[in-house]
């Protein structure tokens, strides 16, 4: 009888917790409609022009990084003072393509800084924070090697940093092979609600948001009081947004000018980039939140900051969640068909419903043809639960303050259902043993269902066939794909240097003298811009 209650109490817990995230969502989704219609003055007149340097992050990107060289040289700015910065830590054949690449941009003229290290000390913060270093650009413009900036990204964002507070601007990410498969589609979904409603959201309503690691610039003076790149967090991004908006620095989001990137295309490289994103997450939380909380800044700036650096803990709630599906079920038998009613109809309004108006939203907004979007929704919520092993994980050990590698997210240059990725060489980290928890999973709720639709209990089903089918997605996928396409190396990160150094050097490309554009001048010193909705 004590274990009985025990179990009821320990799923009720669980289940509320995991209600105050969902039903945040009912917020952001309020907000978002308070402010969307709101004009937004994101730019003003520039007395001058400020000196930009774009640096290019690379580890090990042989089949993007001509794309991204190509984009970024195209970007329309007065040459004289535009700086292109390739942070090159690759340990293969990246690097001889850079160069290559590089010098045949340096005979058409273009002005590029070639920076290689020979070892990851630090991993991308530290190859960020050397750049920054040798940086001359008053702004400092970051792109993965997976984005290709429009002509006119710094036409559209340069002029915002005409009121001195402005210390970040982030545009919002695109998706250039959003329809090349399921996994694609349902990541591409996930990403437009962070960026249309949660930034939004927190930018127009006076709160903190984030940088995202890319298509965004930074004020070099910013990231400088706030004491640079660290690398103590596997979100170095996130680490010194936080940082630097302590430091009284705004930040402004750009929802309608779009940067278009990658998005991941095998399960095991999607599991790699989403653990990385859910322990840095919680370090930060551990690094910060403290100081958030303990600060002068308003109330809602410390509530949000809050929900938004714990989130990930949902991925552990609802791990638990699931070892407890059985005894929950048992519980369910015992209960009154209105009671049982009652109790599914408070489930309802309070998780699966403020998550799926949440996506549905997001979808309109940026989707033209959303309404078809709305048959993805229980897919899309399986995905996520199916994920809850993995990202778990991640959040345990940072909760233990157990420290691993950056580890980076493959890229393949796959564009339309017709490129492949099967025969190149990157894989994603596949955890063994994660894989295993997931079938295990998937069979326990196999196993939930027929013993639900044996005892009649037919309103527990649809929630079961979600996480039987997550699990077994998640896991099937990521088993197929890590075992029939096993011939590309694993993403891993490489060894730091023991003495910090990081085998440091350089090779500077000389200057060259262009005349200025006018029409480009024009366009920045006068130009104003008002962002409507997003």
């Amino acid at each position: 009888m004590i274990l009985y209650y025990f179990v009821i109490a320990a799923y009720l817990a669980i289940l509320s917790l995991l209600m105050v995230y969902c039903v945040h969502r009912y917020y952001i989704l309020y907000t978002y409609f308070k402010y969307k219609r709101r004009p937004f003055k994101a730019a003003l007149p520039l007395a001058q022009l400020p000196s930009v340097t774009v640096q290019l992050p690379l580890y090990n990107e042989m089949y993007v990084v001509r794309r991204l060289l190509d984009a970024v040289v195209r970007i329309r700015y007065p040459r004289k003072l535009l700086e292109i910065q390739v942070l090159d830590d690759s340990t293969d054949e990246t690097s001889s393509i850079a160069r290559e690449h590089i010098r045949k941009l340096r005979e058409k003229g273009h002005t590029i800084t070639y920076v290689h290290r020979a070892q990851r000390q630090g991993f991308k913060a530290g190859a960020l924070q050397a750049g920054l270093e040798k940086a001359i650009g008053e702004l400092i413009a970051i792109f993965d090697a997976d984005f290709v900036p429009g002509e006119d990204f710094l036409l559209q964002v340069v002029p915002c940093f005409a009121d001195e507070r402005v210390g970040m601007v982030q545009t919002r990410w695109d998706h250039i092979n959003r329809g090349y498969s399921l996994l694609t589609r349902l990541q591409s979904i996930f990403l437009d609600a962070h960026f249309i409603l949660e930034h939004t959201v927190r930018h127009r309503s006076g709160r903190f948001f984030n940088f995202n690691g890319t298509a965004g610039i930074w004020r070099k003076e910013a990231i400088l009081s706030a004491g640079g790149w660290q690398h103590d967090t596997l979100t170095e991004d996130l680490d010194l947004s936080y940082r630097a908006q302590l430091q009284g620095w705004q930040f402004i989001f750009l929802p309608d000018v779009v940067t278009p990137a990658e998005i991941p295309v095998d399960m095991n490289s999607f599991k790699t980039q989403q653990h990385r994103w859910s322990k840095g997450s919680i370090e930060t939380a551990r690094k910060l939140l403290y100081h958030i909380l303990s600060s002068t800044q308003p109330f809602k700036v410390k509530v949000e900051s809050f929900y938004h650096l714990t989130s990930n803990i949902n991925y552990l709630l609802v791990l638990l969640l699931s070892v407890l599906a059985y005894p929950a079920l048992v519980i369910r038998i015992t209960m009154g068909w209105r009671t049982l009613l009652l109790c599914d109809f408070i489930f309802f309004l309070g998780s699966t419903l403020p998550v799926g108006l949440y996506y549905i939203i997001s979808q309109r907004e940026v989707n033209e043809r959303w309404f078809g979007k709305i048959f993805c929704l229980p897919v899309l919520m399986a995905l996520g639960i199916g994920l809850c092993v993995n990202n778990g994980r991640a959040v345990l050990e940072a909760l233990m303050g157990h420290k691993t590698s950056f580890l980076r997210t493959p890229k393949f240059r796959i564009e339309g259902k017709s490129d492949s990725w099967r025969h190149k060489k990157y894989r994603g980290y596949s955890k063994t043993l994660s894989i295993l928890i997931e079938l295990a999973l998937g069979c326990y709720f196999l196993f939930a269902i027929i013993f639900a639709a044996r005892f009649e209990v037919y309103t527990s089903i649809p929630f079961l066939l979600m996480f039987c089918g997550g699990f077994f997605y998640v896991a099937i996928l990521s088993l197929y794909q890590g075992i029939h396409f096993k011939k590309g190396e694993y993403a891993a990160a490489s060894p730091v240097s023991s003495d910090g150094s990081g085998g440091f050097r350089e090779i500077v490309a000389p200057a060259v003298s262009f005349s200025e554009a006018r029409g480009i001048e024009g366009i920045l010193l006068a130009g104003k811009r008002t962002y409507g909705q997003p």
